[in-house]
């Protein structure tokens, strides 16, 4: 019944923080919007007059350099006020995503050490290890070749009609540019307590499959570390149930300050390539669930509705770390062996995005047909691959994917400016592919326990 009720206050969150944001929008941003507006335009052409003076030491030139400045910084003004009158409504999101933050590291340290050092044996967690990169990689590429399908189908780019940016604008957006020695620093810690500090989860990870491993080595000595790590686990578990009561209020500030920064208005705008995003995300869903059906049979639909909240979570608050502690629950009490959840669940979190891994291809190809630019078959394969090995490296990063679009772009001679088009709405397909990534993580931890023969059956609990 308490679930059900969370389920409610969430969904009403949801409702109210859309009608919050739309009034707040109209009644106090949209005045600031329109300074931000104007000076940006003002700006753009001040940029073009400035091409068109070849003495940079004329009182032209000089006189248009000042007026820029002067446009800049109103621009900076409006844009701090405006993050001013939005901080009441993101800092309720701030404090449970700061809750969450808190909770995530030692969560899963005490799971996997228990899980791993439960199993014991090096060659079963190899095995249980390498069914799910195998999972993984094929969620990885299914997702990437689904996006790059989709997005040619659609065409999203030639139908927008949008006027593009300069090729000289600045993103603010720092290219991945990670080689193979940022990619070993990233996955093998050396420190734990900098990993945890940081929420380095896949050097969490790292340290916690030694840890267990040699804990489970030196036999009864162990079983002390093991009991603790478990009451650890136990009473972080507990904070957790604490931590989402705050979920509503999280949920409705986190929508109310997009939808009031952005207003309705950016849907009607970008109305087509955002209905068709998410109806790629939907049949990515679809393809996930029938994956997941052909393991778990009618079960499936069981998981899919116990990991709704944990979806709404994500989704509400544009982050798939937020509902990591309430998965790794109805996880557990779905059936699946704690072992495999706190071994499975973490692994997914730096390997198997595949909302991110959707989009981007999607948008990667999307601001390539926006400059009408033809990329044939080869070169998008050649984008999907580089896209499927910069993005394993990226866990944790702000903004990740489009971290990684503005790294591959300029491979294919992509103007990095033309992240512009989307930056504007990032946020709001951000929402779509951390559900996304929520569900495909779920899927591959319950599929997982299935073939490894821990998955248990659980009575349907009456929900009257």
């Amino acid at each position: 019944m308490q679930k059900n009720k969370l389920t409610l206050y969430i969904f009403i969150a949801l409702v109210l923080g859309i009608i919050a944001g739309y009034l707040y929008n109209v009644y106090v941003i949209n005045s600031i919007n329109d300074k931000i507006s104007v000076a940006e335009a003002s700006v753009k052409k001040i940029d073009l007059q400035l091409s068109s003076v070849k003495d940079t030491g004329s009182a032209a030139f000089k006189s248009l350099k000042a007026e820029r400045v002067i446009q800049t910084d109103i621009r900076k003004a409006a844009d701090g006020l405006r993050e001013d009158k939005l901080e009441g409504f993101s800092i309720l999101t701030k404090i449970f995503l700061n809750l969450i933050k808190m909770i995530v590291g030692p969560l899963v340290f005490s799971t996997l050490v228990v899980g791993v050092a439960k199993v014991g044996d090096i060659k079963a967690v190899g095995r249980i290890g390498g069914k799910t990169l195998l999972w993984f990689l094929s969620a990885t590429l299914v997702s990437l070749l689904l996006g790059m399908l989709l997005v040619n189908i659609f065409q999203p780019g030639t139908e927008m009609h949008l006027p593009l940016p300069d090729s000289h604008l600045a993103t603010g957006i720092k290219k991945s540019g990670i080689s193979f020695k940022d990619f070993i620093d990233h996955v093998f810690p050396k420190s734990f307590f900098e990993a945890m500090a940081n929420n380095e989860i896949l050097q969490i990870v790292v340290f916690s499959i030694f840890f267990g491993i040699g804990t489970a080595a030196i036999g009864e000595k162990g079983e002390v570390v093991i009991k603790a790590m478990d009451a650890v686990a136990h009473v972080i578990m507990k904070m957790t149930g604490y931590v989402m009561q705050l979920a509503p209020l999280a949920v409705f500030g986190g929508l109310t300050a997009v939808v009031a920064k952005q207003g309705l208005g950016v849907l009607s705008t970008y109305a087509l390539f955002i209905g068709e995003f998410y109806f790629s995300l939907t049949t990515l869903w679809l393809v996930i669930v029938l994956a997941g059906f052909l393991v778990l049979r009618k079960r499936v639909f069981t998981l899919v509705g116990r990991i709704k909240d944990a979806m709404l979570i994500a989704f509400s608050t544009s982050t798939s770390e937020a509902a990591y502690p309430k998965v790794l629950e109805e996880l557990e009490r779905f059936g699946c062996a704690n072992k495999i959840v706190s071994f499975v669940l973490p692994l997914g979190y730096s390997f198997n995005l595949d909302g991110s891994m959707m989009y981007m291809t999607f948008a990667s190809l999307f601001l390539a047909q926006a400059y009408n630019m033809h990329l044939a078959f080869g070169q998008q394969v050649i984008m999907l691959l580089i896209l499927m090995l910069t993005s394993k490296g990226i866990a944790g990063v702000p903004r990740a994917s489009l971290v990684v679009i503005a790294g591959v772009l300029p491979m294919f001679n992509i103007p990095e400016a033309g992240l512009a088009l989307i930056i504007g709405i990032d946020p709001l397909l951000d929402m779509g592919r951390s559900a996304t990534n929520v569900l495909g993580n779920a899927m591959a931890t319950a599929a997982v326990s299935k073939w490894e023969n821990e998955l248990k059956e659980v009575p349907v609990p009456n929900i009257n």
